[in-house]
């Protein structure tokens, strides 16, 4: 079963966004130092000013996400790996196929200042995504 076919099941898509949420949730929590700071006090924020915004944006990520992992955990079974040690050994493949999907929207969006916010994370965005990548792994290894 393909990612597509996954979150074309509501219940499944509900719960891979609950999974997903949860190791947002994880990975922020796991930040440290001053930058581990601001990303826990803008998330804070966030989730504070706009309940429910992290659990929107990945429900509307997950097509356009599923349409670039595909392709990977197509070689992972091809392969005959297991997703989730795949995904972990190819940290900095799955990372970019993520962040191309983010930078995708970022620059199409008319909002300056999400352009703008987003121009100021990204710079560490791509370590922050990697240490997601084998929990991300383990999710869509469970679900396929």
């Amino acid at each position: 079963m393909n990612l597509n076919d996954v979150l074309n099941d509501e219940a499944k898509r509900a719960s891979i966004t609950e999974d997903v949420c949860r190791l947002v949730d994880d990975e922020v929590g796991k930040q440290r130092g001053i930058s581990g700071v601001a990303v826990k006090a803008g998330y804070k924020l966030v989730q504070g000013v706009k309940p429910g915004f992290v659990r929107k944006v990945v429900q509307a990520l997950l097509p356009e996400f599923a349409a670039a992992l595909e392709p990977i955990r197509e070689q992972a079974v091809a392969q005959g790996q297991q997703v989730g040690s795949y995904f972990s050994a190819h940290t900095q493949e799955v990372a970019e196929a993520l962040l191309a999907v983010t930078d995708g929207r970022a620059q199409s969006s008319e909002h300056r200042s999400v352009k703008g916010a987003y121009a100021k994370l990204r710079g560490s965005a791509r370590s922050n995504v990697e240490s997601a990548v084998p929990g991300l792994g383990k999710i869509i290894e469970k679900y396929t």
